[in-house]
């Protein structure tokens, strides 16, 4: 018996995630979480064979789960299921080291069959995805990911061009570039894109 644990914070998706593959015979659904932190309780008190993960969760994001079961090396493997098809998204999934990635518009059939497939040791990733990754190229050069990299941790201009070594007006400048490239407003916005496509 397969044992999984379900965590997404939609609660009519979940139950219905759950009764549906509860009818697989060799599927067993040990519990149900509505956030990060509870499927991160859950999966440590459980012990889970597998954990399906929304990424979009309160709390703690799927990714931060997927993330935290590999630092403390727990043996329960992750599949996200998720309705976001971003290139940025995978390609963090991937990194993190999660054994499936599928797309919530597949069938309940298709699911279980990935369930089984990553028991056995494969991967499973939704193709539509890796096609995806493949074409979302990073704009930025790596001092461009860089400026953005210490802007998305709150720090100002100044503060960045000390800790790079480089004057207040470059900093404005490379910022100024990164905003152009990324066809956005500001640099909460930059981040936020960048963040978004896996591009720092």
């Amino acid at each position: 018996m397969i044992r999984v644990l379900i965590a997404e914070d939609q609660g009519m998706l979940r139950g219905a995630l759950g009764s549906l593959l509860d009818f697989e015979e060799d599927i067993e659904i040990v519990g149900e979480a509505s956030n990060g932190k509870d499927a991160l309780d859950m999966i440590l008190k459980l012990q889970p064979d597998i954990c399906l993960l929304d990424i979009e969760m309160p709390f703690m994001s799927g990714l931060e789960v997927a993330e935290e079961v590999k630092r403390r090396n727990i043996s329960c493997k992750i599949i996200i299921l998720t309705t976001f098809g971003r290139p940025g998204y995978f390609e963090q999934a991937v990194k993190v080291g999660v054994q499936g990635y599928m797309l919530k518009d597949g069938s309940i059939e298709e699911l279980a069959e990935s369930i089984r497939s990553v028991m056995k040791g494969k991967r499973e990733f939704a193709p539509e995805l890796i096609f995806g990754s493949i074409q979302e190229d990073n704009p930025l050069t790596k001092r461009e990911q860089t400026v953005l990299s210490l802007a998305s941790q709150g720090k100002t201009s100044k503060e960045i061009s000390s800790e790079l070594y480089l004057s207040h007006g470059t900093i404005r400048n490379y910022m100024s570039e990164i905003i152009d490239k990324l066809g956005v407003k500001n640099r909460t916005e930059a981040v936020t894109v960048a963040k978004e496509n896996g591009w720092i």
